[in-house]
C-alpha cells in the first residue's frame, strides 16, 4: 500500500507540473510575446516553445511510464505498445513543426541556424527521437521481428529513451533562458531588463524550475523497479475459472484467501506491492 502511495505521489506530481508548464508557456507567448501566428516573424517562432514543451517534455514524459499506470495493466500489451507509440509520433509531429517554425524565423531575417549550444542539443534529441521511434515500430511492431531481438534491444530502447527526454529537459532549460535574454536585453526602452528580474522573467524562471521537477518526477518513476509493469504471461495465465473468480468485486467474502489461486492473488495486489520484474517501455 505504502508503495502505491508514493507512485501516486509522484505520478500526480508529474501531471500538475507538465500540466503548469503548458499552461505557463501559453501565457508567456500570449500575454508577454505578442502571440502565435504563421508570419515568418517572431509570432510564428512563438510555436517553437510552445510545442516543445508540449511534445517533447509533457507528451514524450507521459509517454515513458505510461505502461507503468496500474489502471492499464488490465489492458493487453499490443494495445499498450499502439498508444505508446501514438504517443512518439504525436510528439514527433509536434517537434518537426516547432523546428519548421524556428528556421522559418532564422532564415527570413537572415539569422544563423545551429549556432547554439541548445540548438545542438534541442536537434540532437530530436533525431535521436526519430531513430528512437524507427526503431521501436520495426522492433516491437512488426509481426515478423524475432523475438530474441526484441529481448536484445529493450534495454537499449529504455537507455535510449531516458536519455533523450534528460536531453530534452536540458535543451529546454537552456532555450528558456536563451529567449529570455535575447528579449529583455539590457537598455530596452519597453521592458526591464533581465538582470532586474521583471514579472516575465520570474514567470519563465518559473517554468524552467516546474519543467525541472516535472523532469525528475518521470526519471523518479521510470527507475524504480518495483512500479513496472507485470509480466504479461502472468495475466494471461489467469482463465477460466480463475478470470470469473477474480472480476467478482466480493471475492474476498466469498472465498477464504488461503483458497484463492496463486496467481490470481497476486494480481489482486499488484497495484500496491509486487509489480513484476520486466520493463516493458
Amino acid at each position: 500500500m505504502e508503495k502505491f502511495r508514493q507512485f501516486v505521489v509522484f505520478l500526480g506530481a508529474a501531471a500538475l507540473l507538465g500540466s503548469l508548464s503548458v499552461v505557463i508557456v501559453v501565457i508567456w507567448v500570449l500575454h508577454w510575446r505578442g502571440g502565435l501566428a504563421w508570419d515568418y516573424g517572431l509570432l510564428e517562432f512563438n510555436w517553437h516553445p510552445v510545442l516543445s514543451t508540449t511534445g517533447l517534455i509533457f507528451i514524450n514524459g507521459f509517454g515513458i511510464i505510461i505502461y507503468r499506470l496500474p489502471w492499464t495493466w488490465n489492458i493487453r500489451k499490443p494495445l499498450m505498445k499502439y498508444i505508446h507509440a501514438g504517443m512518439n509520433i504525436v510528439t514527433f509531429v509536434l517537434m518537426v513543426i516547432s523546428l519548421l517554425a524556428v528556421f522559418d524565423f532564422h532564415n527570413s531575417k537572415k539569422i544563423p541556424n545551429m549556432y547554439s549550444l541548445h540548438s545542438w542539443i534541442g536537434l540532437a534529441a530530436v533525431i535521436m527521437h526519430a531513430l528512437q521511434l524507427l526503431l521501436g515500430l520495426c522492433t516491437f511492431l512488426l509481426p515478423c521481428t524475432p523475438t530474441f531481438i526484441r529481448t536484445f534491444y529493450m534495454s537499449f530502447h529504455v537507455g535510449v529513451g531516458l536519455f533523450i527526454f534528460g536531453m530534452s529537459v536540458t535543451a529546454a532549460e537552456m532555450g528558456i533562458t536563451e529567449k529570455l535574454i535575447f528579449s529583455l536585453r539590457s537598455g530596452s526602452n519597453t521592458t526591464l531588463p533581465y538582470s532586474q528580474s521583471p514579472p516575465e522573467a520570474i514567470l519563465v524562471n518559473t517554468l524552467g524550475v516546474f519543467i525541472l521537477l516535472f523532469g525528475g518526477c518521470i526519471l523518479w518513476i521510470a527507475i524504480h523497479p518495483e512500479w513496472k509493469r507485470p509480466p504479461e504471461h502472468l495475466k494471461e495465465n489467469v482463465g477460466g475459472e480463475d478470470a470469473s473468480i477474480l472480476n467478482k468485486t466480493n471475492v474476498s467474502a466469498e472465498i477464504g484467501n488461503e483458497n484463492i489461486p496463486e496467481g490470481i492473488e497476486r494480481l489482486r495486489h499488484l497495484h500496491f506491492e509486487d509489480v513484476g520484474q520486466r520493463a516493458t517501455f
